[in-house]
């Protein structure tokens, strides 16, 4: 067996695949260790300069994107480590982050599985570095903004474990997916990760579950790696926003019961609809932004003109037979202007 295996699951991201590796075997050193590529049917040349540049890689090419879980399981059924890390293609880990972490795993029999402090590429921490677990509460305080009001509460901001520091080694509930390190045995008595997920929820799952096994989790803050965070997905569009709550519902579906499960059901599908509105009001602010802004502008000046001929001319308006005029000018305009081509400009 080798001290660890080290796995990353790859999709179309080449160049941030390249710079993991680089920082992957900086930091080997002299421990045993064997490292995994499964790529997701990437397009983009990742298999190749994976096997030209880094030979001493594992690659799994998979004919299909598999997603996170199954991705990820392929190489965990077949590595040697005693101790085996989830590593995302888009980080950059220190040159003592292996030593250190493996040297702590060995203080720790109990550990089952540790994170660390992640910042992204412009050096700003990144809060689901440690987080408790998503109950009702803990999620309605984090949609809700209420953890950024009392950042190290323990009780509004338990989504992010607040009263844990950032520098500060402790025992938490939920590891990140994108630097999750974990005792293989640990892993062998508690299952792989939960294939229902096909991306996101599936690292909140797994830590779950070892707290269940009688393992623990901890944030191990001695070292820390760049996580250039949502490279491989879009995190601000729809499409996330609706695999992430789902996700979150399948956890709540298999951890909750009773009114904590009805209860977290509702918040996350208030959030998918929320969200998902939200998504399209501000595409069609995007796309019909000129429109937009130029009837509100002529409906604020149609507004002004009425009220200053009423104050200072005296002259009085036929309601609602007035409206409809300004209705009626405001769309012969906005018809002219889209006629015109002038809308074009906001796409």
């Amino acid at each position: 067996m080798t001290d660890l295996s080290v796995i990353i699951v790859s999709y179309n991201v080449r160049a941030f695949l390249e710079q993991c590796l680089v920082s992957v075997e900086r930091a080997k050193g002299d421990m045993s260790m064997d490292v995994w590529v499964v790529d997701n049917r990437s397009v983009d040349g990742s298999v190749d300069m994976v096997r030209d540049r880094f030979p001493w890689v594992q690659v799994i090419s998979n004919e299909e994107n598999l997603g996170f879980s199954k991705a990820n399981n392929q190489a965990l059924r077949v590595c040697a480590g005693r101790n085996v890390l989830l590593l995302n293609p888009d980080t950059v880990v220190r040159e003592d982050t292996f030593r250190k972490c493996l040297s702590y795993a060995h203080n720790h029999p109990k550990l089952g599985g540790m994170g660390v402090p992640m910042y992204d590429g412009k050096g700003k921490y990144l809060p689901e570095s440690k987080r408790g677990l998503p109950t009702p509460w803990a999620a309605f305080c984090r949609m809700s903004g209420l953890h950024r009001i009392a950042s190290r509460s323990k009780q509004f901001n338990a989504y992010y474990a607040g009263h844990v520091g950032e520098q500060e080694t402790a025992e938490v509930d939920i590891l990140s997916g994108a630097f999750m390190w974990m005792n293989k045995g640990a892993l062998d008595e508690v299952g792989l990760l939960d294939e229902q997920f096909f991306m996101y929820g599936e690292d909140i799952d797994l830590s779950w579950r070892l707290i269940e096994g009688g393992w623990e989790n901890h944030y191990f803050a001695e070292t820390s790696i760049i996580h250039y965070k949502g490279e491989s997905t879009k995190k601000g569009s729809l499409n996330y926003v609706m695999v992430f709550y789902r996700a979150m519902l399948l956890f709540a579906a298999k951890h909750f019961e009773g009114r904590q499960a009805r209860a977290f059901s509702w918040m996350i599908r208030s959030a998918i609809y929320g969200r998902a509105a939200l998504a399209v009001i501000r595409r069609g602010i995007s796309r019909w932004g000129d429109l937009i802004r130029v009837a509100t502008a002529t409906m604020l000046a149609l507004t002004l003109v009425m009220v200053a001929s009423h104050v200072w001319l005296g002259k009085s308006f036929v309601w609602p037979d007035a409206g409809w005029q300004g209705a009626g000018l405001l769309a012969v305009q906005l018809a002219c202007m889209w006629a015109g081509g002038g809308y074009r400009d906001a796409r």
